[in-house]
């Protein structure tokens, strides 16, 4: 038989394959509509609460800085974020929690929708029939209007007759009048709830435009005048709707990544509580709660699994798309997939600490950060409405008082001049490139933590890497040595308090029960303790070692000496990683300078860089001396790339340029590093390095295209050259262009 909720296999008689099958079965359908966004609100430290939700309408960076500015206007209100790409505000204040509704009431008086994390695709794809409903009303009274239109266009009413032509033209308005109302409505709407409330966007120069055109035109009719726009402000609507429309989808399209993470934080999970399966909320679950998780469903939050054996897809976190084994005793984490057996799981996050929710966050950050063209974008769409509505007013001054043109014909031009200046092409030149870029990197599991990350990986021209769990594999294991089994346990015991490769190692290699010691840690030496009346201590050769053992061995070391004697010296072997002679020669030949920096001895530093490929190499280099190193280097004009641990090359890290760090999934949210990669090669630092590069590219490319479009578009406006009907088609032509150059980025296969 098989499970009535999640489709597995099933003993004889039974219809569910686990309890949380069978909770889940019988709790569909009972989940009501939220009563109020202000229940989803989480709660931080100091009485600040956070409330994160979906929001439908952004359109350019403008729409993101009013939304912005309205809430942080609100004195309770601590931040205010707004995330285009991902169609995310999130915003935190100070006081009741119950004060999160009326924050997104606010956003809903300025015209922008807000839902349910987990509705986005519900409200995107409502929205979308929607514009395909508008755009069929428009595109059928288009077509039935031009069969007037030609009449009107090919003779004059000398011709046909005064009557025939004022029959034609409100034939016309019949048509477009009702057409304009419902077509229009989602831009109408928008102008309508912003203007309401003292702001303005994009959508209130198009809606001015159409107003304007229809009410001319009506005027005319009454007035038996010669021309009328009804033709004109329907065609108007058609294309703008269609460039709306197409944006959405492209934008839709490059959201995709990130929008398949957020969902994976939605949703209900089942906790197994005194013998009972319940669902709850996955942003309820909290540490130490045990859930269920049937075959082929999603794992809800991070955690370690009690029961159970199963196949995992962890290719969200790592990018491997080979399945892994999981047992008692195993992490495994939010979002990733369950593919073999039913689980059950002891929660270790809570759901908005989870390595997902980390991962999601970083996402944001990459797309919306502070990038020197993310700034510049945000600052011109700032000039946009003053600059957009002076200038329809001017042109419509200068055509009908210093040209003398009919009211008419200079109303016309400054129609055009408010459709054609749009600032949608320069609003998404930055964002559309970043969202993709840093989604393709997350599928090969490369996660930028820094916005400006990119912009200057595309920089570097020096590529320095630390040696230890970086250019090697970073797990050492212990060599069979002269040492006394007392010796390693107590230097196991201390070593269990470090995490430096070689102390991990040292701790991994002893079996039985380790001591409780109070050790203290000195920066770039070692370990040490006091333990009945001794003083141990485990480190380097110089600090604790004896300096005149032979050192003309390449093993790894660690010496262990009692009261400043050394007792042993605990040697160690290291890989480096498979592909790191490939990786550091794809780097030389592509003329980057490739460097070795390590706190290990010459002898050992020198080996490694030989079997790497490396020539310039620094070895015995302590945290301070590695961050001079660095600052040396980048006094000499030098762009540094710092690939190290992450952790315990921190500050040196924070030196460079810019950093990467190889990191297990479990060590994200500690990183330091302005990029962190999984797995086990290096072969993500090329990949990074050539997105990087060309994302740097298309960016420059799209603010080009953007700049252009307007400096041709809108003097050709002014001028008179354009109709409003070709504006409406250049408008959305130029954010289109736009998208669609970012998304040659997806055309190259980069590294893997």
């Amino acid at each position: 038989m098989s499970c009535k909720h999640c489709g597995a296999d099933t003993s004889a008689g039974q219809d569910f394959c686990c309890p949380g099958c069978e909770a889940a079965h019988a709790a569909a359908g009972t989940l009501t509509e939220n009563t109020g966004f202000s229940r989803l609100a989480t709660e931080s430290e100091g009485g600040t609460y956070t409330l994160t939700l979906g929001v439908e309408g952004i359109h350019c960076a403008a729409c993101i800085r009013l939304i912005e500015n309205a809430l942080l206007s609100e004195e309770d209100v601590t931040h205010a974020r707004v995330n285009m790409s991902t169609e995310r505000v999130s915003m935190s204040w100070q006081g009741e929690r119950a004060r999160g509704d009326a924050l997104a009431e606010k956003v809903s008086k300025l015209g922008y929708r807000l839902h349910l994390l987990d509705m986005g695709r519900e409200v995107a794809d409502e929205a979308s029939k929607a514009l395909l409903r508008a755009i069929a009303v428009a595109g059928f009274a288009a077509g039935n209007m031009m069969l007037i239109s030609v009449g009107l266009w090919t003779t004059d009413a000398t011709t046909m007759g005064m009557a025939t032509r004022d029959l034609f033209h409100w034939l016309s308005a019949l048509i477009a009048l009702p057409t304009v109302l419902y077509a229009g409505r989602p831009f109408f709407r928008s102008a309508y709830k912003v203007l309401r409330e003292g702001h303005t966007n994009m959508d209130v120069p198009i809606s001015i435009a159409v107003i304007l055109a229809c009410g001319m035109s009506v005027f005319e009719a009454i007035r038996h005048g010669q021309h009328v726009y009804f033709d004109s402000a329907v065609m108007l609507l058609f294309f703008l709707l269609i460039g709306r429309y197409l944006d959405a989808r492209a934008k839709g399209k490059a959201r995709e990544s990130a929008a398949n993470l957020l969902s994976k934080l939605s949703g209900m999970a089942v906790v197994y509580e005194n013998g009972r399966a319940t669902q709850v909320p996955i942003t309820e679950l909290r540490q130490g709660m045990i859930v269920l998780v049937a075959t082929g469903e999603t794992i809800p939050a991070d955690g370690v699994v009690q029961k159970g054996r199963s196949d995992v897809d962890l290719s969200l976190i790592t990018g491997e798309t080979v399945p892994e084994v999981i047992e008692e005793g195993s992490e495994v984490f939010a979002g990733t997939l369950n593919l073999s057996a039913p689980l059950q799981i002891q929660v270790s996050k809570a759901s908005d600490k989870s390595l997902l929710s980390e991962i999601v966050r970083l996402m944001e950050t990459a797309e919306q950060g502070g990038a020197r063209y993310v700034r510049l974008a945000d600052k011109a769409a700032q000039l946009y409405t003053p600059v957009v509505h002076a200038m329809g007013a001017l042109t419509f001054i200068g055509w009908w008082l210093v040209m003398q043109a009919p009211w008419q014909v200079s109303l016309l031009h400054a129609v055009t001049v408010l459709i054609i200046t749009c600032p949608c092409a320069l609003g998404l030149a930055v964002p559309v490139v970043q969202v993709l870029a840093s989604g393709k990197l997350m599928r090969t599991g490369i996660l930028l933590k820094s916005g400006d990350a990119l912009e200057k990986l595309a920089e570097v021209d020096t590529v320095v890497f630390d040696k230890t769990g970086t250019l090697t594999l970073g797990k050492p294991k212990l060599n069979p040595g002269d040492y006394s089994r007392a010796d390693l346990r107590i230097a196991a015991s201390l070593a269990v308090h470090s995490r430096h490769p070689l102390s991990k190692a040292l701790a991994n290699a002893y079996d039985g029960d380790l001591l409780d010691l109070r050790v203290t840690e000195v920066p770039g030496k070692g370990l040490f303790t006091e333990f009945e009346g001794w003083v141990f201590k485990l480190g380097s050769r110089a600090w604790c070692g004896d300096v005149s053992a032979p050192v003309d061995d390449t093993s790894l070391e660690l010496w262990f000496a009692a009261d400043g004697s050394p007792r042993a010296r605990f040697t160690f072997s290291d890989q480096l990683r498979d592909d790191a002679l490939d990786v550091v020669a794809a780097l030389r030949s592509a003329g980057f300078d490739v460097r070795l920096l390590s706190g290990d001895r010459q002898i050992v530093a020198a080996h490694m860089a030989e079997k790497a490929g490396i020539t310039t190499l620094k070895a015995e280099a302590s945290p301070l001396e590695k961050c001079e190193y660095l600052k040396m280097l980048s006094q000499s004009g030098a762009k540094v790339l710092m690939v190290g641990d992450g952790m315990n090359d921190a500050p040196a890290l924070a030196s460079a340029h810019v950093s990467m760090s190889p990191s297990s999934a479990m060590d994200i949210t500690q990183n330091t590093a302005d990029i962190v990669f999984q797995g086990d090669r290096l072969g993500p630092i090329l990949a990074a390095l050539d997105v990087a590069g060309r994302s740097g590219k298309l960016v420059r490319q799209n603010f080009a295209l953007a700049v252009l479009y307007n400096l041709v578009a809108i003097p050709v406006a002014v001028m008179g050259f354009v109709t409003p009907l070709v504006a409406a088609a250049a408008m959305s032509g130029s954010s289109l262009i736009v998208i669609l150059n970012a998304f040659r980025l997806n055309l190259g296969k980069g590294h893997s």
